[in-house]
């Protein structure tokens, strides 16, 4: 896919891997527009990068979903590229009850909901355009989950499916439908709980990722991995679950 002269939309753009695709996107000559929870961070972005456009949206509502697609549609009617990025990650665990799971963000609701949501607005008015994509931001763990999270890992191994279906339904449209596939990237994600267990040193960086998703993106590989993610995309059922048992080793 052409990645130049685009309009494209990024959920949670205003840090980690979607300020990387934000700034390289901008980099190669498309509009970018990007959307989050925390003002501040998107101020940040902007100044760092004046020719964003930033939106405040917290994609865990549906009002603000609905908001989010009229504010773009009637200012950008040019969209043509929508990247469901926006996600968190936290450690459960089901042995402390329904408080654990209740007592922070809604990973459901952020991970899976808004882009299933997201995706149900915007197709029709994708139809529309010459050429299109949604691009959709799991995770490596969809496929090895790490036991520690698992709402977030159930959520990206259910946007794998929805993506792989979703593509499968778009496929006689003029829209085109990635998934991008992170391995371990050093962002915020989850940043105290993996300071509380001192895994911080995380060597590859969001930069370095991102150059090489846009890369597949460009060259239209639907399911684009990196490293371990690469990985896990060949591996059979048996090297998966060996692969699970060594990351969740106590």
């Amino acid at each position: 896919m052409k990645l130049t002269g685009n309009t494209i939309l990024i959920t949670g753009g205003a840090t980690g891997i979607g300020y990387s695709l934000a700034e390289n996107l901008i980099k190669l000559g498309n509009e970018v527009i990007i959307c989050g929870r925390r003002e501040d961070k998107l101020f940040e972005a902007k100044k760092a990068i004046p020719n964003l456009h930033i939106k405040v949206c917290d994609v865990a509502k549906d009002g603000e979903r609905l908001d989010l697609f009229k504010w773009v549609t009637s200012n950008f009617e040019s969209l043509n590229i929508i990247i469901n990025n926006a996600g968190i990650q936290r450690d459960i665990d089901f042995k402390r009850g329904i408080d654990d799971l209740l007592d922070g963000g809604n990973e459901i609701a952020i991970n899976l909901e808004a882009p299933i949501y997201l995706t149900a607005l915007f197709v029709p008015f994708l139809m529309k355009q010459e050429s299109a994509a949604i691009i959709n931001v799991s995770s490596g763990l969809g496929f090895t989950p790490l036991s520690r999270v698992p709402v977030y890992c159930a959520t990206k191994a259910g946007l794998h499916s929805f993506t792989m279906t979703l593509r499968h339904q778009l496929s006689d449209t003029k829209i085109k439908v990635f998934e991008i596939i992170p391995p371990a990237v050093d962002t915020e994600l989850n940043i105290e709980a993996r300071k509380r267990l001192n895994f911080t040193n995380i060597d590859l960086k969001p930069n370095e990722f991102t150059l090489a998703v846009l890369d597949g993106i460009e060259n239209d590989i639907f399911e684009i991995g990196y490293g371990s993610s690469a990985k896990a995309l060949k591996s059979s059922k048996q090297e998966l679950d060996t692969i699970f048992q060594i990351m969740n080793k106590k």
